[in-house]
């Protein structure tokens, strides 16, 4: 049997538990809850391989969206501004949102979004099919230095991919691939990547009618390829002419890629390759 004051004791006890976990949900429900459905992008290294992360999106129960940037390789001291901007990240697009910076030390942010810059209204549903991509910069004095920078939206990478050789044709020991990776839009990002291209050259590339050996004019301009990098990235949406032209049209397209010398020398073929129907 319990006395009289033990009885008190676990009664008061109760009561300060009771209220307490009343009071706890109560103010739970005042603030903006996660709920189920939550969004990871990747960022990927830009102008410092070491950098890399992600960026977690959350629906809030109050219609909002948390934001969550985590990088690593970030220097402790430094605090790198972060935006959402428009369009994908090989076009570019002028600041749409902006995101809490990232604190070196942490390589985290955190962003409630409700609203763009310019006061429209948008929510998790709408940053899930945005037009945009997110850019991780090294200061406020050098925006233009770009650490970490992924797309976002309807400009995800779906994982389909197809990659096409480039063959070495007038200069000896330049060759490589042009791959094409399908977005969720239905577009493509298209990456060249050679092997033995001179620094400081810039070498224009296209896509042209028919197939190599036949020969047929432009109906897509690359992006030139960077003599330094071998590198180009590029969006396909539309052919030169506006002419719709997606990831799936890549695939069963009468064409081949052409990269040439430079600007004043596109007869110089220095890589070539059938792509689409005309692929082996």
């Amino acid at each position: 049997m319990l006395n009289y004051f033990t009885k008190f004791r676990i009664t008061a006890l109760l009561l300060v538990l009771s209220t307490f976990a009343f009071t706890s949900c109560k103010e739970d429900d005042d603030l903006p809850l996660p709920v189920k459905d939550v969004k990871v992008y990747e960022l990927y290294s830009v102008a410092d391989p070491n950098i890399e992360g992600t960026a977690t999106f959350v629906k809030l129960n109050d219609g909002a969206t948390s934001i969550t940037i985590q990088l690593s390789g970030t220097p402790a001291g430094g605090m790198h501004p972060a935006h959402i901007h428009g369009n994908t990240a090989v076009e570019g697009g002028g600041i749409e949102i902006s995101l809490q910076p990232v604190n070196g030390a942490s390589g985290r942010s955190v962003t409630i979004v409700r609203e763009t810059d310019a006061g429209m209204p948008v929510s998790y549903e709408d940053l899930l099919e945005y037009d945009g991509y997110i850019n991780v910069h090294l200061s406020e004095d050098d925006l233009g230095t770009i650490v970490a920078q992924g797309d976002i939206g309807q400009n995800e990478l779906t994982g389909e991919s197809k990659q096409y050789a480039l063959e070495e044709r007038a200069v000896e020991g330049i060759s490589g691939t042009v791959l094409f990776e399908e977005r969720r839009n239905g577009e493509a990002l298209a990456t060249i990547f050679l092997t033995g291209t001179p620094d400081g050259g810039e070498h224009p590339a296209h896509i042209h009618q028919n197939s190599a050996e036949e020969g047929g004019g432009i109906v897509y301009t690359f992006n030139p390829v960077n003599g330094t990098t071998g590198m180009s990235k590029s969006n396909v949406a539309t052919l030169d002419d506006g002419t719709p032209f997606g990831y799936d049209d890549v695939l069963t397209y009468d064409g081949y890629v052409n990269v040439h010398l430079s600007a004043t020398d596109l007869a110089t073929i220095v890589a070539q390759g059938n792509i689409g129907s005309n692929a082996d």
